[in-house]
């Protein structure tokens, strides 16, 4: 019976009509959503550790069509702009302005780049200095900036080659910097629209050798794309002084990082090695790792890694061999890193999964076994010679562990915490770290004491903490919690324990997030050092709420909800319309689904992601309402994933409608990727909703066969998963209006640009009520000012004509 539905599907697809394309120029919304919509971005904020000075950073708040336009390169995984060796992605900063923490007032920056396209800023080791690349139409300049004078200059012309990131790195003493230079006999790239191939492209599977890859976008395709790929990352390694005098550190290669370590005496430089692979992006590429000294002598080739096409199955499969290699912190010139001792594959029995090594310079010595851990590693804070915390984590179960070790005495790991990391109420919070003598973060360590600062969820509501752990008795001693009721207290980062004084982010509802100065033991009156301003005054009076609700099996969710401004609660004159914004999550227990971390007290950000524009419109919406699938025990959450879907969605509405706020005959759903695919998904099983928008999202499973989201099982394992979560499988199902919205380049895994125009042509040729924009240029996440006004403007249509309509009809 499969094999006719299928055959028939394509049948349909086969004869269905052309598609009639609209003639349709960008449009913009009502003016009470544009004006949510094109607001003034507030600066990025950036503070020296010593809390002296900060950086303040501006950008657009939005690209332009004409930045989406520029020449592209898509290889490896990369997307590049061959014309400015840069990430064709980077969102670039058009000002940067600095001040004293102390003081109010601002200071411009005397000699920054006309039409400045800033990007890559990194602070020097002595804070004293920042340097940045500045993008003009034939490459990437390095500048620096002078904190103390507020002068910035240009050190170097449009040489850097940043085609793989920051191509910036400071020596230790701030005095020079080692950068990524294109260089000078590079070959000019090959059109590979008009190449002649000199052969078929031909890739191999061996019997037996299992190898299951996602689907990745922007892979290499054939010679050509190695040839430029091999071209675009290829650099020289200079050094550079203050006063722009470079010099030769390194002769051309394919250098993927560079870093020094702590004590400044060596430098790890990491190359791309071939073969180059059609299946894997670059970071599975072979390579290689050699530790040189300062002054570029080699001493030892510390790590070389193969190709990495073939993995075993699972989210907790690693590949064999050294991995997650950098210096220690606490150490002049240590290496450590670990090694899988289940050959990285998740299904074999053992013991410990990893073993945890260091490895001191010269590299003489074999590496030195410190710990094995029984889970896969998660990663490690070093403190000092006694102290340093380590974290395994195992996905199938949820589990985190958190371990106190001396790395000194090669000790046994002491549990400090076992938990579930879903389970927000019981996180104990980060550890705290503060600059050593090498300038490197490590932990806060006081009097045998180590501090954590944790977002405080509860089931009350958040009140964030700082908590000490004594080393000793591995107790916890609450040292502050903020008890703001009205208003959302972050801790940012502790200043000086023993006096008291920490740095604080506080935010309401209409206040907008900004930094203070807190003396947690004074009790000083708060001092306010950023001063940014609600861009969104339009919706100041929305009504704004955290409503929380039970499925009907028991489990607890939770949604904010806006409702209109002047819309009377308690005495409604008329039913609104419900829109419903939900992404779903996966959980292995009812106790973490249930919980929930909204707060009505966040401030109200109203962006293209979201529904909440449509407050302003007479609208009430529910927006980040929970939708969580859980699979208990042996059971996979996606096992009943479409009943779990209802559930959620049925209980959403149930909530609001109780409250006597809305008409249940008019709600509309959206989301976007997964979010996307869970709408899809609600408008063919389910009769709740009046219409549906669905952004970036895969419809057909049979496209990602070896798992998507959170499902490690492949397509041929459990197919009925596959087929039964697909809406593709189910278009005929489909007799609710949907808006399909998808960027034109999309670069996320999975959610492949195709999935939309074969999902929208399956529903088309069965006569379903859909529309489909692609937005042209646009990558997974949108940015350009056009697409997202006019994006904003199809929503509005599409609502008032499947929502507002029902209404003037009655």
């Amino acid at each position: 019976m499969k094999k006719i539905k299928q055959t028939l599907l394509a049948l349909l697809l086969a004869t269905a009509p052309m598609i009639a394309q609209e003639n349709i120029t960008y449009q913009k919304p009502s003016k009470e959503i544009l004006q949510l919509a094109d607001y003034e971005r507030a600066p990025s904020v950036s503070m020296s550790s010593n809390k002296e000075w900060m950086v303040l950073s501006y950008r657009n708040t939005y690209k332009s069509l004409d930045e989406l336009n520029q020449d592209e390169l898509r290889l490896g995984g990369l997307r590049i702009n061959p014309n400015t060796n840069i990430s064709s992605t980077t969102s670039f900063i058009n000002n940067i302005k600095i001040k004293k923490v102390s003081d109010q007032a601002e200071t411009i920056v005397k000699g920054l780049p006309a039409n400045a396209l800033i990007s890559n800023v990194i602070w020097a080791p002595n804070e004293a200095m920042l340097a940045f690349t500045n993008t003009t139409a034939t490459g990437n300049e390095l500048w620096i900036l002078d904190l103390k004078t507020a002068t910035a200059k240009k050190l170097t012309d449009a040489i850097l080659n940043a085609n793989l990131g920051n191509p910036i790195t400071w020596y230790k003493n701030s005095d020079k910097l080692l950068i990524k230079v294109i260089p000078a006999d590079r070959k000019a790239l090959i059109n590979a629209e008009k190449a002649i191939p000199t052969g078929p492209i031909v890739s191999t599977a061996e019997e037996g050798v299992v190898s299951q890859n996602r689907t990745y976008q922007d892979l290499l395709k054939n010679k050509t794309d190695e040839t430029n790929f091999e071209t675009i990352v290829t650099s020289e390694l200079y050094t550079i002084d203050l006063n722009g005098n470079k010099k030769l550190f390194k002769k051309a290669d394919l250098y993927a990082g560079e870093t020094f370590s702590p004590d400044g005496n060596y430098i790890l430089l990491t190359t791309i090695q071939k073969p180059f692979s059609y299946l894997v992006p670059l970071n599975r590429f072979p390579m290689k790792t050699i530790a040189y000294t300062a002054e570029g002598k080699e001493v030892k080739l510390v790590n070389d890694v193969a190709l990495g096409e073939v993995m075993p199955k699972g989210f907790m499969a690693v590949r064999t061999g050294k991995r997650s290699m950098a210096w220690r912190a606490d150490k002049p010139a240590t290496l450590f890193f670990v090694e899988a001792l289940d050959e990285g594959d998740p299904a074999k029995a053992v013991e410990f999964r990893d073993a945890l090594y260091t490895w001191e310079a010269p590299f003489n010595n074999q590496p030195e076994l410190l710990t094995k851990t029984p889970q896969r590693y998660g990663g490690i804070s070093w403190g000092d010679d006694e102290t340093a915390i380590i974290y395994d984590q195992w996905y199938d179960t949820r589990n985190i562990k958190t371990y106190l070790f001396n790395p000194s005495k090669k000790s046994e790991l002491v549990t400090i915490w076992d938990r579930n990391y879903q389970d927000i109420y019981s996180d104990p919070g980060d550890f705290q770290t503060k600059k050593n003598d090498f300038g490197r973060y490590t932990l806060q360590k006081e009097n045998n004491k180590l501090y954590l600062i944790g977002e405080g969820h509860t089931k009350e509501g958040q009140f964030p903490f700082i908590d000490e752990l004594d080393l000793a008795t591995l107790k916890t001693k609450r040292l502050y919690q903020s008890s703001l009721t009205d208003r959302i207290e972050s801790i940012s980062e502790i200043i000086d324990i023993k006096k008291g004084e920490i740095l604080v982010n506080i935010q309401s509802k209409n206040d907008y997030p900004n930094y203070y100065f807190r003396n947690i033991k004074s009790k000083k009156d708060l001092k306010q050092i950023t001063f940014n301003k609600n861009p969104f005054e339009s919706i100041k009076d929305v009504h704004k709420e955290v409503i929380k609700y039970k499925r009907k099996d028991g489990v607890e969710l939770s949604g904010t909800l806006y409702l209109p401004a002047g819309f009377d609660r308690k005495n409604p004159k008329e039913k609104l319309p419900l829109l419903i914004w939900a992404y779903p999550a996966e959980y292995k227990d009812k106790n973490s689904a249930g919980q929930s971390s909204a707060n009505p007290n966040e401030f109200t950000f109203p962006y293209y992601g979201s529904f909440v524009y449509w407050a302003a419109k007479g609208y009430a919406v529910l927006d980040d309402a929970a939708f969580p699938i859980i699979g208990e025990g042996t059971q996979e959450p996606n096992d009943t994933f479409i009943e779990q879907l209802a559930m959620n969605a049925e209980a959403a509405i149930d909530a609001v409608d109780k409250l006597g706020y809305i008409d249940r005959t008019r709600v509309g759903v959206g989301g976007h990727s997964y979010g996307a695919f869970m709408t899809a998904n609600l408008l063919s099983h389910t009769k709740l909703f009046a219409c549906g928008i669905a952004r970036s999202g895969a419809y057909n499973r049979t496209l990602t066969p070896f798992g998507f989201q959170s499902e490690q099982r492949n397509y041929w394992e459990v197919p009925n998963v596959y087929n039964t979560m697909s809406p593709f499988m189910n278009a005929e199902k489909m007799k609710t209006p949907l808006l399909l919205v998808h960027g034109e380049a999309d670069n996320n895994p999975g959610t492949f640009t195709l999935q939309t125009e074969r999902y929208f042509q399956a529903l088309k040729g069965l006569g379903a009520p859909v529309r489909m924009v692609i937005l042209p240029k646009e990558s997974h996440s949108y940015v350009a000012k056009e697409n997202i006004l006019h994006l904003l403007w199809e929503q509005e249509q599409f609502l008032d004509k499947y929502l507002k309509k029902i209404v003037n009809n009655k």
